[in-house]
């Protein structure tokens, strides 16, 4: 590649700045400017990552070639569009837009606008969950478990926990599956946030596997992990300290021993699969920017950003509708039986 992309981000929010971090940094690239509907916040970020602050989305628009769209989900609609009006290259953070009709609306858009739409699905970029479509190649999953925990610090407020997080591993199921679930159904909880805070979901194919799904921010510890039962093994995935175990079928034999008798012999294998160390949003990122200058297809389509959105969306209804609340829940146990808050059983 020779030539330089001049990129502005959209959105100096904390994923806004990452993207600009890994952009001012990236090769053939130019981080040009940034605009943000809050004017300070722009301006300081822009002055960290040695590029010009921008009052207008229009006036950014006129001088770049690409876009990364970072903005708060319910922003993701109309900057998008206009970014594609503009007949600018679009990376357009997860989810694609808030609402079905939203995605459906730009995912048309992208189909004929001759530019490069890619949607920011960034584990598909994570070399944990690449080397585990290798080790996958030869393998028929029988079933998928999907864990993403969070603390509640951190998490974004914005949208629900389906949106914020689960989505992230429906997109990582449909690309692993290579189809589209026949059902899928779900459970959720609502803690102090008013929506959808942990969330149980199971997604069913017609010829398998069978996949399972939680995602939740009311943890402590935070997870992101793939488990597969195949039938030749087990294969753990740690997505966020990138390691890959195999486990292997055991061998199980009985030995002659000098005649003294049998000794039973089991024999275990596990593989640990080496991970490369690449940053999941460097890749994205390169990713986005060869498909510029190469005239490429991205990974993650527009396409492929409205099927994650479509399944969450059905996931996040079956959810609401068989859906706890847990804060008057436990408020109500609290009043009706306080000695049992106050001195729960030792058992």
């Amino acid at each position: 590649m020779t030539d330089t992309v001049r990129v502005g981000v959209i959105g100096a929010g904390r994923m806004g700045q990452r993207h600009c971090r890994v952009l001012s940094n990236l090769r053939w690239t130019e981080l040009h400017g940034i605009y943000d509907q809050d004017q300070s916040i722009g301006r300081q970020v822009a002055a960290r990552f040695d590029a010009r602050p921008y009052e207008r989305l229009d006036e950014l628009l006129d001088d770049v070639e690409a876009v990364v769209v970072a903005s708060p989900t319910p922003f993701h609609f109309e900057q998008a569009m206009l970014c594609l009006q503009r007949g600018r290259h679009v990376l357009i953070e997860k989810p694609i837009a808030q609402t079905l009709d939203q995605g459906e609306a730009l995912a048309r858009a992208a189909d004929g606008c001759g530019r490069v739409v890619q949607v920011g699905h960034v584990e598909r970029y994570n070399p944990a969950y690449l080397e585990l479509k290798n080790v996958l190649e030869q393998a028929r999953p029988l079933a998928i478990n999907l864990r993403r925990l969070s603390p509640f610090e951190g998490s974004n407020t914005d949208v629900d926990v389906v949106l914020d997080l689960m989505i992230h591993d429906i997109n990582l199921v449909l690309d692993l599956v290579g189809a589209r679930p026949d059902a899928v159904g779900a459970y959720g909880l609502r803690a102090d946030s008013g929506t959808l805070d942990h969330v149980a979901a199971q997604m069913w194919f017609a010829n398998g596997p069978l996949v399972s799904l939680t995602a939740s921010r009311l943890t402590e510890q935070k997870i992101r992990s793939i488990e597969v039962t195949a039938r030749d093994g087990y294969v753990e995935c740690d997505l966020l300290g990138r390691s890959i175990l195999v486990h292997r079928s055991t061998i199980g034999e009985y030995q002659n021993h000098n005649h003294r008798g049998f000794k039973y012999r089991q024999e275990s294998v596990v593989e640990r699969i080496f991970v490369p160390n690449s940053e999941s949003l460097m890749l994205e990122l390169q990713c986005f920017v060869a498909c510029i200058v190469q005239g490429k297809a991205p990974e993650v389509t527009a396409r492929d950003g409205l099927d994650a959105l479509r399944w969450a969306t059905r996931i996040r209804e079956a959810a609401q509708a068989r859906c706890v609340d847990a804060g008057p829940w436990c408020a109500a146990v609290a009043e009706s039986c306080p000695e049992a808050v106050a001195a729960p059983s030792a058992g």
